[in-house]
């Protein structure tokens, strides 16, 4: 029966300290510790929001940079499916996205010319090239878009201006 008390005494006093030390630990009741998790929790999550705005940012506009590009593409996919007709291919390139500040510009042009390592060198329609192949048409639809981000960023300009063009033969 002794043996029995002491063992309840000794788990009583063992709960006792751990319940004195974990409410030290958990409240912080040594001076000048209360509040320390508030700020520090307060200064991080302002740091994570404005780097989450930032990414966000940055990524609208290489997103927009991506629908421009696109947007180019659909306009020499036109060509080649539909022949040059300048203003279709116009509308292709604006009708593309819902990017609304997209414009085809420089406007849509054929040339006659033969391929090289260079690009295409401009030549007489139906002429023979250095390589001996026939001389082809192609269509170049260019587009062009801006975006100017939300928030002034030191590195980054304010303004991306976004201009691509694709070159596609048709005959």
């Amino acid at each position: 029966m002794i043996q029995a008390q002491t063992t309840r005494g000794l788990q009583h006093q063992f709960k006792a300290a751990m319940r004195r030390w974990l409410c030290q630990f958990g409240f912080g009741r040594e001076r000048g510790t209360a509040g320390t998790a508030a700020v520090e929790f307060a200064v991080l999550a302002s740091l994570l929001v404005l780097l989450m705005a930032a990414i966000t940012d940055l990524g609208m506009a290489f997103y927009r940079g991506i629908q421009v590009r696109n947007a180019a593409q659909a306009g020499a996919a036109y060509a080649m499916a539909k022949g040059y007709n300048a203003s279709s291919i116009a509308n292709a390139i604006q009708n593309a996205t819902t990017f609304s500040q997209i414009t085809a510009s420089p406007a849509p042009t054929q040339l006659c010319g033969c391929p090289t390592t260079a690009g295409i060198t401009t030549a007489t329609c139906g002429s023979i090239c250095a390589g001996g192949s026939t001389a082809g048409t192609y269509v170049t639809a260019s587009a062009a878009g801006s975006y100017t981000t939300l928030i002034s960023y030191p590195l980054f300009p304010n303004t991306f201006n976004f201009a691509v063009q694709a070159t596609v033969r048709v005959q």
